[in-house]
């Protein structure tokens, strides 16, 4: 998928029900995550921006992700906290970023409202980095996910509430969780 395709897309369709059921008991932190779709230098479409989480990290060791975190004092949106995140993580400038929207935002376990904002990035960026925090960046193609159906869903209890727990394999990464079902969502939306 072109991004001029994606951007008639997520523009013009109406947003799809979410298939994130999960609700935290208690209060929720504020953070956001760059969904971020990097322009293919060779024309094979848009790639999805994925992150490694470091090993030793205390929330959501070794998890794929997209580059993202809390809310800080100084940051004046959740646009801007997803950059600022973005640039802490993988060095990624905002020079390179034209945010196009957001999805609605989902609750996870580990106690955060998280809202993903979805941006287009140019092709030709040099990533730095953050080893304390990322211990790889790789893309999938957008195209892996508007077309696989290697998608699960498992039922999960916490709190004894049932809740879905989403899977998408890519290669040897396992996509999961809060990650997953925000692509999930996604392709539903511009799948209508």
């Amino acid at each position: 998928m072109t991004k001029d395709e994606f951007l008639l897309r997520f523009n013009l369709l109406q947003l799809a029900e979410s298939e994130h059921n999960y609700q935290h008991p208690s209060p929720l932190r504020s953070a956001a995550v760059l969904i971020a779709l990097v322009e293919s230098e060779k024309g094979g479409g848009l790639q999805v921006l994925l992150t490694k989480r470091a090993s030793h990290l205390r929330h959501h060791p070794s998890q794929v992700s997209f580059p993202g975190g809390k809310v800080e004092k100084e940051d004046t949106s959740l646009i801007d906290t997803a950059l600022r995140e973005a640039y802490e993580e993988i060095g990624l400038s905002r020079d390179a970023i034209t945010v196009v929207g957001q999805l609605p935002p989902y609750q996870t376990i580990s106690g955060f409202q998280v809202t993903p904002i979805i941006a287009t990035v140019t092709s030709s960026q040099l990533y730095q980095m953050d080893k304390n925090e990322v211990a790889e960046i790789f893309q999938v193609p957008l195209q892996y996910f508007l077309t696989t159906n290697d998608h699960h869903v498992f039922v999960a209890h916490k709190g004894g509430k049932p809740h879905n727990v989403h899977f998408l394999p890519y290669k040897h990464y396992n996509i999961w969780g809060a990650t997953a079902v925000m692509l999930k969502d996604l392709v539903a939306h511009i799948s209508e």
